[in-house]
């Protein structure tokens, strides 16, 4: 296994400020996860990549109930200071939900010799389930580190995962916790 991390959406917009998002006090509870995550990463020489919205004032993607949030090209769109950045650190502006749609993470991955993904970040039903997907459908195997993402709730979060516990996908796609996820890489 050769993976790499994939830490979606923690943004400042999401969770610093006065914001008033559902979802932020259930991102502040998995930031010293996801820090766990991220510090064993770079001490094992895995790549560690930041996919991090990235919208347009009056995006298609806010004709919904939707908020506006991480404009392109403002400090909400930068990756929270609550987690603990390295050097060679990837970071990826994406437009929509999949850390791949229209992005070069497969260049990026493949570029790495990657063959996993372990996904942490916001929100678990959208995002991280999206990039998990299409991880699968570029032929990376990829792993949903569930104490290291959140929802908007704590039920969203848990019956979302367990579609994907036991599935025909697996053990292309699975859902782990953070300790047994180090102890595959042990493996």
């Amino acid at each position: 296994m050769r993976p790499a991390v994939i830490v979606v959406d923690m943004l400042r917009d999401t969770l610093e400020g006065d914001h008033r998002y559902a979802i932020k006090p259930f991102a502040l509870g998995i930031v010293p996860a996801v820090n766990r995550l991220t510090e064993a990463a770079r001490s094992r020489s895995m790549p560690v990549i930041f996919a991090m919205d990235s919208f347009l004032r009056g995006d298609f993607i806010f004709q919904g109930k939707m908020k506006e949030h991480s404009i392109r090209g403002t400090p909400g769109a930068e990756v929270t200071d609550l987690l603990k950045q390295g050097p060679a650190d990837i970071y990826l502006p994406k437009r929509r939900f999949s850390a791949f749609f229209k992005t070069d993470l497969d260049q990026i991955l493949r570029l790495h010799g990657v063959d996993t993904v372990a996904i942490a970040g916001i929100a678990t039903q959208v995002c991280v389930l999206t990039t998990a997907l299409d991880a699968l459908s570029n032929d990376f195997r990829a792993y949903i580190i569930e104490d290291c993402c959140a929802s908007f709730s704590r039920e969203i979060h848990k019956k979302t995962l367990d579609i994907y516990r036991e599935n025909p996908l697996h053990p292309l796609l699975k859902v782990l916790l953070l300790e047994a996820f180090f102890k595959e890489l042990e493996s």
